[in-house]
C-alpha cells in the first residue's frame, strides 16, 4: 500500500529538505509545490508567522486536496523591536523589484544594522509556526522556538536563511556550522515538527483515507 501523501506548502529546497529528514521515520510521501508547478503562489499577508502557516496551509489542502503541511519561520532580534520577523525572507528586498533577495543580501542587512551592537545586545531567535490543513477544513498548528545570538561575521557553509549568523551558544556555534544531524534536533523547525509529531501519528488512517478519496 502506498503511503499517504502530504504536500509541503513550500518552493525552497533547503527547507523541503529539512522537514524530509526530520519526518523521515513517519509512512509519509513528502512532496514539494513544485510537484505542482500549476498551483499559484501563495502570499504571505499575515500579521504573525501562526497566520501565514496557517493560511497557506488551507490553500494548498483545498487546492491539491491533499493534507497541506505549511510552516512561516524567521528570525526574530531584540535589539531590532522583533525585525526582521514576518519579513524575514524578504528582508533586503527592493519593494520596486519583484524579486527576492538572496540569504546573503538578508543577513548582510541584517548584520550592517547590529555592526555596533556589543555581544551582550545581540539576543535573537528563531521562530517557526506549522499548520498542518487537511481537505474537510480540519487545521492543527503547532510552535518552535530556538535561542542564540547574532553572530559579528558569517560563519559556515551548511544550512541556509540566516543559519550563517545565528550563534549557538550551547555548540559555540553557528547554525551552519552545526550540520543536518544537531541542526535537526535543536532548530525551531524541529522542536515545531515534535509538538506535531502525535497529531500526524493519530491522523494516519485519515491520511491514507484521503489518498485513496483522491486517487479514486
Amino acid at each position: 500500500m502506498a503511503a499517504p501523501v502530504l504536500v509541503m506548502a513550500s518552493r525552497n529546497p533547503g527547507k523541503i529538505r529539512e522537514l524530509r529528514q526530520i519526518l523521515h521515520d513517519l509512512d509519509l510521501c513528502l512532496v514539494g509545490l513544485d510537484d505542482f508547478p500549476e498551483l499559484p503562489e501563495i502570499p504571505e499577508t499575515g500579521a504573525t508567522f501562526a497566520e501565514n502557516a496557517a493560511a497557506k496551509a488551507r490553500e494548498v489542502a483545498r487546492l491539491t486536496k491533499l493534507p497541506a503541511l505549511a510552516d512561516d519561520s524567521g528570525l526574530e532580534v531584540g535589539a531590532l523591536a522583533g525585525r526582521p520577523g514576518v519579513f524575514s525572507a524578504r528582508y533586503a528586498q527592493d519593494r520596486t523589484a519583484p524579486v527576492l533577495p538572496t540569504d546573503a543580501d538578508n543577513w548582510g542587512k541584517l548584520l550592517e544594522e547590529m555592526r555596533d551592537l556589543p555581544w551582550g545586545e545581540r539576543q535573537a531567535r528563531f521562530v517557526c509556526a506549522i499548520a498542518l490543513a487537511l481537505p474537510d477544513g480540519r487545521l492543527f498548528e503547532a510552535r518552535g522556538e530556538c535561542a542564540g545570538r547574532i553572530a559579528p561575521a558569517p560563519q559556515g557553509t551548511q544550512g541556509f536563511g540566516y543559519d550563517p549568523v545565528f550563534w549557538v551558544a550551547e555548540y559555540g556555534a553557528t547554525m551552519a556550522q552545526l550540520g543536518p544531524e544537531v541542526k535537526n534536533r535543536i532548530s525551531h523547525r524541529a522542536r515545531a515538527l515534535r509538538a506535531l509529531r502525535e497529531i500526524l501519528v493519530a491522523l494516519q488512517e485519515d491520511l491514507a483515507r484521503i489518498g485513496k478519496n483522491v486517487g479514486a
